[in-house]
């Protein structure tokens, strides 16, 4: 192994020793706690740190990274404190999660680190956002994220590369070539001969680059910075290493040939960078030991303190009261100057005044610039906030959520229209495992609207007319509106984008442009979990939300006879059971009638609720309408057919008549 010092003093080259050495320290003290049982998991990176320390050195510390399993570099780079550390792998409170999630899945905004989550490609995407924000303040930082060969062939991998060129983010993409994705290697991964000519189909920079070499790494990485600074864009960068431990230390190394570990042993980044030191005159052998003594002293007082801790206790509070970030809603009461719009007006009456409201506001979708957007919601908004704050994205929804949640990192607010909300499938993973999770998690707001055109009635066929909020009702730590009536959307919206929390906003498609209200000019908000009583009566409770409130509206005005609490949820999640229970304690009868089919839907955990905390109040089963147990058909006759609109009266009717 060859090393170029170039330019750099004694004290720089011994500096770089002195941030290889600690994390090899550290994993061999590791290696010891997991053979006696003090730690449960660990995912080594001995054989890679100079990826980790070199990319770290070079990045300032108010420049974010974002690490995977094996870059305990970056951690030990930014001097984060040891017995922090050994809190966190313990599960102990002086960790980043509380207990809630292990090893290095985590971040802290102190030291600019996010941590990645086990699905590895969204924290690509996630640097995209960072990046994106970086660039919309013109503060010439650059972002460093990390990933292994296998997530290079995740599809979160390409997407994220492919929105970092086009939109020309100033993002080093990281990949650490260890030869193996778990036990399979890299010839059953992928067929190119190189990782880094991958970046070529996106018009990306890209180097391969010997990932044991200290140096090498240093040297580029600075080069690239210093350019990168002058004229933002990504690159990416292969690095060659390898893993001297298995993919976690349980697993082993049975699987690699003997050969293979004997020789990247040759090629160990801590003992030839030393030897080359040493060789040099730069490293005495009595200074090298004092070092490692001292890194020695510190890892066992670390470990000490660490040690010490107690236990964490378990309390139901202390877990809840951390799914959502907290927020106190901020009222800001209606105007009396009003004016008559349709639904779709309303929404995009929020998204402007929001916009205005919020400079930090971003909003991203596929044609939501110049076209104006599928539905032209966002028609005329980039000739007013600009191509920068209004981004058609290409088609790729799961990078996207992602990128919003770096830019909520990074100090923005995102909005994610997307195109349906059918197509909210292909950005599943990052919303129920990224942003639904990162608060509880670490702690860590996820500012992000998703909004969702969803429903029937339009003829639109199967992926073009779902309304599918039980997907994500489940989930805890997102919240779910879905108004009816444009002033609910209005009010409702601006709450949402107020509100730190991800939150997914269904906009029925069918109302967009058939329902008319006097809604009021200003800015103006509307608690969520807050439902909304449109009638009045004492025979049966109609719960309902979406479209289905004005199909229940219409039974009821050709049926003046029935007395009913008409109840608008508005809100999902959080739901007003304390308006549900009020009213069903009146009523005696409730029936839950909504657009989404029958098995798993809301409908039957709000029927489940009412049964456990209601019964003795019942005159009658609890009674769900809802769209059969099939997707979705287009031509009108099956949409018809489908749809619960044909089958709620009689359903009623049999209801009062129990």
């Amino acid at each position: 192994m060859t090393f170029d010092k170039k330019n750099l003093t004694d004290n720089q080259l011994l500096d770089l020793y002195k941030r290889l050495l600690k994390p090899r320290l550290i994993e061999e003290k590791m290696l010891i706690l997991i053979r006696q049982g003090k730690v449960s998991k660990w995912f080594s990176g001995i054989g890679q740190e100079a990826i980790s320390v070199g990319v770290t050195a070079v990045l300032d510390n108010d420049e974010y990274i974002l690490p995977m399993h094996r870059n305990l570099g970056v951690f030990t780079g930014r001097d984060i404190p040891l017995y922090r550390l050994f809190s966190q792998w313990q599960g102990k409170a002086n960790g980043f999660t509380k207990g809630r999630d292990r090893s290095f899945h985590f971040g802290t905004q102190q030291y600019k680190i996010i941590g990645m989550i086990s699905h590895l490609g969204p924290q690509l995407g996630v640097a995209d956002g960072i990046a994106l924000a970086n660039k919309l303040k013109k503060n010439g930082k650059i972002t460093a994220v990390f990933t292994g060969e296998g997530a290079t062939s995740e599809g979160d991998f390409h997407e994220a590369l492919n929105i970092a060129s086009v939109w020309e983010l100033p993002v080093m993409f990281v990949i650490e070539n260890n030869g193996y994705g778990l036990s399979t290697p890299t010839n059953e991964q992928y067929r190119c001969e190189n990782l880094a000519d991958k970046g070529i189909g996106y018009g990306m920079e890209s180097h391969i680059v010997d990932g044991n070499n200290i140096l090498e790494v240093f040297n580029l990485l600075s080069e690239l910075k210093a350019s990168m600074i002058e004229r933002p864009r990504p690159v990416l960068l292969e690095f060659k290493t390898f893993r001297m431990r298995g993919h976690e230390e349980a697993s082993g190394t049975k699987y690699v040939p003997q050969e293979l570990m004997d020789l990247w042993a040759i090629k160990d980044p801590v003992d030839n960078y030393r030897k080359f030191l040493v060789e040099n005159g730069i490293l005495s052998e009595e200074f090298d030991s004092a070092l490692k003594n001292e890194i020695k002293k510190e890892i066992d007082e670390a470990l000490a303190i660490a040690n010490a801790e107690p236990e964490i206790e378990a309390t139901y509070s202390g877990e809840l009261d951390d799914v959502y970030k907290p927020y106190q809603h901020e009222a800001f009461e209606p105007s009396e100057e009003k004016e008559n719009i349709r639904f779709i007006d309303a929404i995009s009456a929020s998204l402007r005044e929001s916009m205005e409201r919020h400079p930090e506001s971003v909003i991203m979708g596929q044609d939501i610039a110049d076209y104006g957007g599928a539905f032209k919601i966002t028609d005329g908004f980039m000739a007013q906030f600009g191509k920068e704050r209004v981004r058609n994205t290409p088609i790729c929804e799961s990078a996207i959520v992602s990128a919003g949640m770096g830019l909520s990192i990074n100090g923005y607010k995102a909005i994610v229209e997307m195109q349906f909300a059918d197509f909210v499938s292909t950005g599943f993973n990052p919303i129920v495992n990224l942003l639904a999770k990162s608060h509880y998690r670490w702690l860590e707001k996820a500012d992000v609207v998703v909004r969702m055109p969803c429903g029937g009635g339009t003829q639109a066929g199967p992926f073009h007319s779902q309304t599918n909020e039980a997907w994500f009702t489940k989930t805890p730590g997102l919240k779910v509106v879905y108004p009816a009536f444009p002033y609910d959307a209005k009010g409702l919206l601006n709450t949402s984008i107020n509100d730190p929390n991800p939150v997914l906003f269904f906009e029925h498609k069918q109302l967009y442009r058939s329902i008319h209200q006097e809604v009021p000019k200003e800015y103006y908000t509307i608690p969520l979990g807050k439902a909304a009583l449109l009638k009045e009566g004492n025979e049966v409770t109609i719960i309902s939300f979406g479209a289905a409130v004005h199909w229940a509206l219409d039974t009821l005005s050709k049926n003046t006879t029935i007395s009913a609490d008409l109840l608008d949820l508005r809100t999902l999640q959080p739901l007003d059971t304390e308006a549900i229970y009020a009213s069903v304690k009146k009523t005696g009868r409730v029936i839950i009638y909504q657009e989404d089919s029958m098995f798993g839907g809301l409908a039957s955990d709000i029927s489940a609720l009412i049964m456990e905390n209601c019964f003795k109040y019942l005159d009658a089963p609890v009674k769900r309408v809802a769209s059969l147990d099939s997707p979705i058909p287009f031509t009108k006759a099956l949409e018809d057919q489908y749809l619960p609109k044909g089958r709620f009266e009689k359903e009623l009717m049999e209801l009062l008549a129990y």
